[in-house]
């Protein structure tokens, strides 16, 4: 089974699909804000002499940022569209780069991940959770960590029933056309009048919410609609049971962030003992 398969019986998002949209808007400015977002969050100001696993690489954008700040990366992805993505970018900023290297794999593929070596840091974010084997898959993006290496993953929180319901709107967006067009017309919508609301409420151009999005990680508003509306698979987890999970595997919390709104991605760095 396939990615492209899985996306055409409505078993998963083509999260590929709109990355290769989000490459027509990725310029300078959201490379460099994807740069201090990795390094504020690892507490580092560089990543000179170290080895960077992204599993699940999307848009190629964190790979990129790594290999900037002085990495070795190793970037994978299952979706094959996310692949050409992070080619594409590599095409793009480091054609003769011998330290970075792309190629499709799953994390769900324990063989696949034993035999990628070891790393300083291993990186999923938004990604784990979309595999529909979430504890497999946070297990095994730990098994290539060097001892003292860092884990930075990024996995939804789980808020109960809004959760649930979140979960029956994804699983119909990716049901098919008519379907999807009909919730992206209402989401969109209500994606755009709440932002609003907020901005009227608290005196802010509301334009700036679209044209500064990019100093969140560098990415894209309308484009993470997209993703977070039709992100299927869904799975989501609490704090605790993440951290529960790691500490058991001989990890120690570093650092979490919670998601700005409740059904978001808490974000953990782990150091494993």
């Amino acid at each position: 089974m396939t990615a492209a398969t899985d996306i055409e019986q409505g078993k998963r998002f083509g999260f590929g699909k709109n990355w290769s949209a989000f490459l027509q808007v990725l310029n300078d400015d959201r490379i460099v804000e994807a740069e201090q977002s990795l390094r504020k969050f690892l507490g580092v100001e560089h990543l000179k002499g170290k080895r960077f696993l992204d599993l699940g690489c999307g848009s190629g954008l964190f790979s990129l940022a790594a290999h900037r700040l002085g990495a070795e990366v190793y970037s994978f992805d299952y979706d094959e569209s996310s692949v050409a993505c992070t080619a594409e970018l590599k095409r793009r900023y480091a054609a003769s780069a011998s330290t970075w290297r792309v190629e499709t794999g799953s994390v769900l593929d324990r063989n696949y991940i034993e035999g990628l070596g070891t790393f300083d840091i291993c990186y999923s974010w938004g990604v784990l959770h979309h595999t529909d084997s979430l504890w497999q898959a946070v297990y095994n993006a730990q098994i290539p960590l060097r001892s003292g290496g860092v884990l930075f993953i990024a996995i939804y929180n789980d808020e109960g029933v809004r959760s649930a319901i979140w979960e029956a709107i994804k699983r119909n967006y990716c049901g098919g056309p008519v379907r999807r067009g009909v919730l992206t017309g209402v989401f969109y919508t209500l994606f755009f009048l709440a932002g609003l609301a907020i901005d009227l409420v608290k005196l802010r151009n509301p334009t700036r919410r679209f044209t500064e999005h990019r100093k969140y990680r560098g990415m894209s508003l309308v484009h993470d609609w997209k993703d977070w509306l039709g992100g299927y698979p869904y799975e989501r987890a609490t704090p605790r049971r993440v951290q529960g999970f790691l500490e058991n595997l001989g990890f120690t919390l570093v650092r979490v962030a919670p998601p700005d709104f409740g059904f978001g991605n808490n974000q953990f760095v782990f150091e494993k003992k």
